[in-house]
Parts: structure tokens; sequence; C-alpha cells
């Protein structure tokens, strides 16, 4: 089982109930997918459904967390930094190329690794300034 290799490895489900959003972010429910390719980068993907109900899929998503910058694709000008400080937490943020802040991220695991906590805020794509905590359990 991959869990087991690594622990972020899996599907997510967001438990909404324990999730703080901010008023532009209020999914009714949504699923959080991390893999691991052999390189040691994540990718992480995120579809689900809005406060109308509608579905919605986030771009896919890579960390690559070694603490160095990689340039997003498709944001020309925009990298990204990706850490795992410890076997629990990956951090990322992304930033200008002026060192400026554009977004940050920050995925905890529980110490039995059935929850995972997810911290992020910055701007969205309408340029609308976001925070929120999300809480999501594995999916068995």
């Amino acid at each position: 089982m991959a869990a087991a290799i690594d622990p972020f490895i899996g599907i997510w489900k967001l438990n909404p109930e324990k999730s703080q959003f901010g008023p532009h972010h209020r999914p009714r429910g949504a699923t959080l997918t991390l893999k691991l390719n052999p390189q040691g980068y994540y990718l992480m993907t995120a579809e689900g459904t809005n406060d109308k109900g509608e579905p919605v899929a986030e771009r896919p998503q890579v960390l690559i967390p070694d603490g160095a910058p990689h340039p997003i694709p498709d944001f020309p000008g925009l990298s990204t930094i990706c850490s795992r400080p410890d076997s629990r937490t990956l951090r990322a943020e992304a930033r200008r190329e002026d060192g400026s802040l554009v977004g940050h991220g920050e995925w905890t695991l529980s110490a039995d690794g059935d929850s995972l906590i997810a911290t992020n805020s910055g701007m969205d794509s309408q340029l609308r300034e976001f925070q929120q905590r999300t809480h999501w359990e594995r999916s068995r």
C-alpha cells in the first residue's frame, strides 16, 4: 500500500464541518488526491462541489519538496518552493520574481495518519485574498 511508503499518498475527503472557509470559498464537499512519482514529486489534484452544488476542479499542483524554487507552469514570473520539514508536514509557497509572497500552503498529518489539516492563503483566480483551514479524512 502506497500510504505505508509515504503517509501523504492517498485519497482524502473534505470534512466541511471541521473546516474554516473564507467568504468566497465554501465547498459542499471535495476530494483531494496525492500521488508520488518515482522522483519524489507529489501530484496534488482536487475536485468537488461549490456552495451552489456545481462541480469544481482545481488545477493540478506539483510539489517538489527539495526547498528550491521551481517555475509554475502557465504563470510566468512565479515560482513555487516546497519543503518537508518533518515526516508529517509539507509546506509550499508561491513567489514572484522579486521574492514577494503570492500564496502559502501547509499540509499536516495527524499522528495516526488518518486526517490531514491544510492551511492555505493567497489570491484566488479572481484576485481575491483568501485564507482557509481545511480538515481532510483519509478515504478507505
